[in-house]
């Protein structure tokens, strides 16, 4: 190796170790190379897809991903003694979302680069090309389909290119190229499957995205400070950002008061709710076990075919047949009535106590004629009937009658004097101020002028 290599060797590698961080760029340690990861920006609303039609038995066939971030392509290079003086660097391209064809198109591209600066180093021309070019070069759009291809292999030596290779490895032309001829030893799709494949893309994306949101500043808009990601949290829908120390109050308020329903964006208006995830990364164990029976008690709450064992010291929720009206809990097995959660009476209408005669009145009259007739089936028409009967006998005696200060029976007064007589219990009464009146003189309460009825016997319409 001439000094003037050995020189230029050292430079490079000291100047790209220098450019990119430890992630991207790592210097071999046994050997003069080194390893690269190359990070390819995206453009917004990337998708990648499999097509339904794989030979491959996929869950996932047929269905579209939008991603950010995809894994990178990794080159791994050794130079030769007489690099760059002679001989280029030896290297193996491997990514895991480009088949072997289009690797194999970006090494041939690798080879003309070296071709172009042949006596000068050429590695961080490579990597500003894999960066920068590689999606337009290899026509890569969204959406891009995902594929396995196979991994035969050719001696780089002897598979000379054409002067049309690059274009057919560029393009879609390229798949209609017999892969025996342009599968290059240099290149390697490293992946086990397609399953696995979209799996491993998945998680990438998301391990991408949190390291960029937890490197990134952002307002708060609940206390109004600046923080990094790694101190914020947003929500999933609306992407809106607050701090932990925020969220973290605001979800153990909304949770001691019950509201479980409500862990809503703190955003006036949004409707984006948080998910249990986020709630057990802020809260403390005890109230999100708190939160975690709350919220499966309100969404069972919310089913239809659900209901609750009547029992006070059973309470478990009991599923319900469609169209029986009989629940049977599977802890105490008590049988009961879903309608008025009373013992099962089979057939037999629901029984209603005096006190719900009243809400049962209003509910019939409001209910329209579907819900008329359910209300027949359950109660019964003559108990509907009743309690028709009985709330308009009750009204029309709270209109035209008063009732007996000694023993409650209404009395409804035609004519004659204000001094009168319970038919119930025989008691005088005034019927003005409704007072009980002596039974040896009852006339003394019209005739004292002490009394607030004085003079007021005759009667009066």
């Amino acid at each position: 190796m001439s000094s003037e290599d050995r020189e230029a060797q050292e430079d490079e590698l000291l100047a790209l170790a220098s450019i990119y961080d430890g992630d991207e760029f790592r210097k071999a340690e046994s050997v003069q190379g080194g390893e690269t990861r190359i990070y390819l920006d995206l453009p917004q609303n990337f998708k990648i897809f499999v097509s339904g039609n794989s030979n491959e038995c996929l869950q996932n066939s047929g269905f579209e991903y939008t991603i950010c971030f995809l894994p990178p392509l990794v080159l791994n290079f050794e130079l030769p003694p007489d690099y760059p003086s002679s001989s280029p660097p030896s290297f193996t391209l491997s990514g895991k979302w480009l088949s072997p064809t289009q690797l194999s198109a970006l090494c041939k591209h690798l080879d003309n680069l070296w071709e172009e600066h042949r006596g000068s180093v050429v590695l961080f021309a490579w990597m500003q090309f894999l960066k920068e070019e590689t999606l337009a070069y290899l026509n890569i759009v969204s959406p891009f389909e995902l594929k396995m291809g196979s991994q035969k292999k050719v001696q780089r030596r002897t598979a000379q290119a054409s002067p049309n290779t690059e274009l057919a490895f560029g393009g879609a032309a390229g798949s209609d190229v017999d892969q025996e001829e342009v599968v290059d030893e240099r290149a390697v799709q490293d992946v086990e499957s397609l399953s696995s494949l979209i799996q491993e893309i998945l998680d990438f994306d998301q391990a991408r995205q949190i390291k960029c949101f937890n490197s990134k500043l952002f307002l708060c808009n609940i206390c109004f400070c600046e923080k990094l990601g790694s101190e914020c949290m947003y929500f999933l829908e609306c992407r809106h950002v607050y701090c932990k120390a925020c969220l973290k109050d605001y979800f153990e308020i909304q949770i001691r008061d019950g509201q479980v329903q409500c862990l809503n964006c703190p955003e006036p208006k949004c409707p984006s709710v948080a998910t249990p995830g986020q709630v057990k990364e802020l809260v403390e164990t005890e109230l999100f076990a708190r939160y975690d029976r709350l919220l499966l008690q309100s969404t069972l709450d919310l089913m239809a075919d659900v209901v609750y064992c009547p029992r006070p010291c059973c309470q478990l929720p009991v599923m319900q047949e469609p169209g029986c009206t009989m629940g049977i809990c599977s802890s105490c097995n008590f049988a009961f009535c879903t309608l008025c959660r009373l013992t099962y009476h089979g057939v037999s209408p629901c029984k209603v106590t005096a006190e719900k005669l009243i809400d049962l009145r209003n509910e019939y009259l409001r209910a329209d004629e579907a819900n008329k007739r359910f209300l027949e089936q359950r109660y019964g028409k003559r108990v509907i009937q009743k309690a028709l009967e009985e709330m308009e006998s009750k009204e029309w005696l709270e209109k035209n009658s008063k009732s007996c200060p000694c023993c409650g029976t209404p009395i409804e007064k035609l004519d004659g004097c204000n001094k009168m007589t319970c038919t119930g219990c025989m008691q005088y009464f005034c019927w003005i101020c409704m007072g009980a009146l002596s039974r040896a003189n009852p006339y003394k309460h019209f005739t004292d002028p002490a009394s607030p009825c004085f003079n007021r016997y005759v009667y009066t319409i």
